[in-house]
């Protein structure tokens, strides 16, 4: 909800309880003098608590959760990212440097699938003018002795009634060898490296421009497989990887399963890297390199009431607090302390009790009541 919507539903909310204009009886004349607010009103009571009318806690779309304690998995959050599976992507990168040129299909766009093994572009190796120089002069040494080779297997052919055989089969064997290496030495000339894909994807990043001319092993294009992908995470407490029971990924108010796959062996960042991976489509809609949080949950237990995260304020001490409703058409703050639970929800450990009703949707609302 927009502030602009938020505003919006308080003032409606709040024109509720507009004050009605007093008429003065018979022989009294009140003159110009204001009406008095009343108090039937959405307001913030001396106690801090709130008063809300039935009406504005409907027109808020006001909704409470019935409290349960119970045995909850203790969890911690990571920070992570999205990464490529090793087994189902794969980067392109030239082995010389060279100039791009467009493959059968054009140069690939970002999101175009793909196939593996089909051919993306091509690199034209570059060299330095003197190299192609003496890759050329040797080319032509090659094609004169090719040539006189094929003169004197003919004359010798010719001959072959009084020529021995054995000099003609040696003058075929030169001749074989200068065939073969004129077309290798042609080829290097004329030679251009197919960059392929290395899996069947989409392309998740392409770098290539038609004349581009680029180095050896420089990045020219990813391909990725949607449907395989991980999650990496960062544990800086490497004894968190050995107390793993399940995990969950915060994606658009959803808790998402995640599967621990395992703990690396060497620090990054002063962290151990600890990969998930998920079901197929569940990470389909990610893209490399995004930043993920990942809420783990260990074997440990802790006693408290789970609650979504919408219903977690804070007060003008900036304490954390969710508001009770205490009777029909009051609301109560209560500072309570709490940890992760799977993304969507926290575990209360402390501030409420059980059997209470906390606000789950409009808690924003209710806490900007004054």
């Amino acid at each position: 909800m927009t502030s602009k919507r938020i505003f919006l539903a308080i003032a409606i909310a709040l024109s509720l309880g507009a004050a009605t204009p007093a008429f003065a009886g018979e022989g009294h004349d009140h003159g110009d003098a204001a009406a008095a607010p009343n108090a039937n009103g959405p307001q913030r009571l001396p106690d801090g608590s709130v008063f809300l009318p039935k009406p504005a806690q409907r027109q808020l779309g006001v909704r409470t959760l019935l409290t349960e304690e119970a045995e909850l998995p203790r969890s911690f959050e990571l920070n992570g990212k999205v990464v490529m599976d090793p087994n189902a992507g794969g980067k392109v990168q030239p082995l010389n440097a060279g100039r791009i040129e467009p493959g059968p299909r054009g140069l690939p766009n970002p999101g175009q699938a793909v196939r593996k093994g089909e051919v993306l572009a091509y690199v034209v190796p570059s060299a330095a003018p003197i190299e192609r120089s003496n890759q050329a002069a040797q080319l032509a040494e090659l094609r004169a002795a090719k040539s006189l080779a094929d003169k004197r297997v003919a004359r010798l052919q010719e001959l072959a009634d009084t020529v021995p055989r054995k000099d003609i089969e040696a003058a075929e064997a030169e001749l074989h060898s200068l065939t073969q290496r004129v077309a290798a030495v042609g080829a290097g000339l004329q030679q251009r490296d197919a960059l392929v894909a290395p899996a069947s994807g989409v392309i998740a990043s392409a770098n290539a421009v038609a004349g581009q001319v680029v180095d050896a092993r420089e990045l020219v294009f990813e391909v990725v497989d949607p449907r395989h992908l991980r999650i990496e995470a960062l544990a800086y407490d490497p004894a968190q990887a050995q107390d793993i029971a399940s995990a969950y990924l915060a994606l658009g108010g959803q808790a998402l399963p995640l599967r621990f796959v395992g703990a690396a062996r060497s620090l990054r960042e002063q962290a151990l890297p600890l990969s998930f991976t998920a079901e197929a489509q569940a990470l389909a809609t990610l893209a490399l390199g995004q930043p993920v949080r990942v809420v783990a949950q260990t074997r440990t237990k802790v006693a408290g009431m789970a609650v979504p995260v919408a219903a977690l304020q804070r007060n003008a001490a900036n304490q954390s607090i969710v508001w009770v409703k205490t009777a029909p058409e009051r609301f109560e703050p209560r500072v309570v302390r709490h940890v992760p639970l799977d993304g969507v929800r926290v575990a209360v450990t402390s501030g409420l009790r059980a059997g209470e009703r906390v606000v789950t949707e409009a808690a924003s609302l209710v806490n900007q009541v004054r």
